[in-house]
């Protein structure tokens, strides 16, 4: 339904926009194939109302114009709902590509193309190239998960959502209904972050986990969204990424730069192997499963015992 009035705003919108004369009600719905099938005039009259005041709230100034036979006629002039000039800088426009580049694996990659091209045409500089990013650095941003967009949707219409979701310690998945509050890509994995109302409280759902369709729900959230800073220190933290102690691990040599990357110090054992003092924080044991067996966890005894675990919960599959 929410579709169906999106295209009858829109139709509305363009036939009001396109006329240069002012148009009737009946000539509105005329040209309206949603307000044709409107079962009776008072139907398309209540339609028509709500269609035009929720234009006016999107901003489109439409007039009222009653012409020498007393018929009242609306038009929407293109001069008094012409849009201002769009300037962009070097850094708008870097940032601008920079969230082009995340689509271009997902199904908005061509909307997203189309977009820039839209702000060439609007003027921006054309010195100014959107896909240039200011440095080395080249960002690529993968999304293969089947639930990223379904939950991108629910993320910005605020609509509840079920899924299947197979935790990493577990061997078949479970049913979750979640407030999806927001995305976020770590470490080249994509986390949901929400409320889950199964458990009453505040959760991150990695998308490669969750398992079949991603399924709306009716309904409000029950639970206010916290902010966006909140939400992305939420994924971190269930993420690993704030680490309030250490860990000892051996690592085979020549594999893991990730993490001896994010190693406080690094010892050379011999035989091919290497010993790393590395943060540890939530969701570590996730992470160490991911390297194999080129990652052998020392210490702290239940790290060590979470990794075997969530092998054990892999080898069974």
């Amino acid at each position: 339904m929410a579709i169906a009035k999106a295209e009858r705003l829109m139709n509305l919108a363009l036939c009001l926009l396109g006329t240069r004369r002012p148009l009737s009600k009946r000539e509105l719905r005329e040209s309206i194939e949603a307000y044709l099938e409107a079962g009776s005039d008072d139907s398309f009259n209540r339609m028509f109302e709500r269609d035009k005041d929720d234009l006016r709230e999107l901003g489109l100034v439409i007039e009222t114009v009653e012409n020498l036979d007393g018929e009242v006629g609306y038009l929407a002039r293109r001069d008094s709902n012409r849009l201002p000039a769009i300037t962009l800088d070097a850094e708008e426009a870097a940032a601008l590509g920079l969230l082009a580049k995340v689509w271009q694996q997902a199904r908005l990659a061509g909307a997203a193309s189309g977009a820039l091209q839209k702000l060439r045409a609007a003027g921006l500089p054309e010195d100014v190239d959107p896909y240039e990013v200011h440095g080395a650095l080249e960002p690529h941003i993968p999304v293969h998960e089947a639930a990223f967009e379904p939950l991108m949707l629910a993320c910005r219409d605020r609509r509840p959502v079920s899924f299947d979701y197979r935790k990493a310690t577990a061997a078949r998945p479970e049913p979750r209904t979640v407030e999806p509050w927001a995305l976020e890509c770590w470490r080249g994995h994509w986390y949901l972050a929400g409320w889950d109302r199964d458990r009453g409280a505040e959760r991150v759902f990695r998308l490669s986990r969750i398992t079949g369709k991603v399924r709306t729900r009716a309904g409000k959230f029950t639970t206010e969204v916290p902010d966006v800073v909140t939400v992305r220190e939420t994924v971190a933290s269930w993420a690993g990424e704030n680490a309030d102690r250490s860990a000892r691990i051996r690592l085979r040599t020549g594999a893991g730069y990730p993490l001896r990357a994010k190693a406080a110090s690094v010892r050379e054992l011999g035989d091919g192997w290497d010993e790393l003092e590395i943060p540890y924080g939530h969701g570590l044991d996730a992470w160490l499963v991911e390297f194999g067996p080129d990652v052998v966890v020392l210490e702290p005894a239940e790290l060590r015992a979470d990794v075997v675990d969530r092998l054990r919960a892999v080898a069974k599959g």
